[in-house]
């Protein structure tokens, strides 16, 4: 064996035959620290993660939920409208229910002020009774007792009044004053309690419980002896 018969030999430009380790492809780069072993090891371990991603993101699922998610968003589009509807129907209802109201409102005011018209329509058909019999006494002869008359019209006068609800407010004397009943016209040396009514000038008259016009009266003061 020649000592050439071992070596490798070169081309006559002195690089490398195709084949040599240094030209050969499937030799592995310097530093790259992974076999062709490894990396099918790492790509079987990976593949049922990655069967996963798959189905989750299948695109039949997220067709599915895309198609329920718009329902749901149909189904929230309706349930507004309706519940606009039915703000709508409800201030309409409001709407017809303030002006019922107002109507009604009206109506009872033009009732009250009939009734108050009737009323006083009445009162004023009874005084006129009074007045004819008032007339009727004067027109008697003066020679003619008119006192049984006119206190027979008296009579007539009051009844009318206790009809409507009007009292006398006619205190007797040494009553207490009432300042709301009463108008102190002056004070008199009087045998009464001082601060007392000691007599009425004037009765006044209250209507349901409603001062028409206070009683005139004097008050009693202590004497001096």
């Amino acid at each position: 064996m020649s000592e050439n018969e071992g070596a490798e030999e070169e081309t006559p430009d002195g690089t490398a035959p195709e084949g040599s380790p240094e030209t050969d492809g499937s030799t592995p780069e310097a530093g790259n620290g992974t076999s062709p072993e490894d990396e099918a090891s790492t790509g079987s371990e990976e593949e049922p993660e990655l069967r996963e991603r798959v189905a989750e993101e299948d695109p039949e699922i997220l067709a599915r939920e895309i198609r329920a998610l718009r329902e749901r968003a149909d189904e929230a589009e309706e349930r507004a409208a309706e519940a606009e509807e039915q703000v709508e129907e409800l201030e309409s209802k409001l709407k017809h229910k303030q002006a019922d109201f107002q109507n009604f409102k009206k109506r009872m005011e033009r009732k009250q002020e009939r009734e108050r018209k009737r009323a006083t329509e009445s009162l004023v058909e009874r005084l006129l009774d009074v007045r004819d019999n008032l007339v009727r006494a004067l027109d008697q002869d003066e020679d003619v007792d008119v006192r049984p008359g006119i206190e027979k019209t008296l009579d007539q006068f009051d009844r009318v009044l206790d009809a409507e609800d009007v009292q006398a407010i006619d205190p007797e004397p040494g009553e207490a004053v009432d300042p709301e009943r009463h108008e102190v016209l002056m004070r008199v040396d009087s045998e009464h309690p001082e601060g007392s009514v000691d007599g009425v000038h004037r009765a006044g008259y209250e209507m349901a419980e409603r001062v028409l016009r206070p009683a005139q009266v004097t008050v009693a003061e202590e004497s001096e002896e």
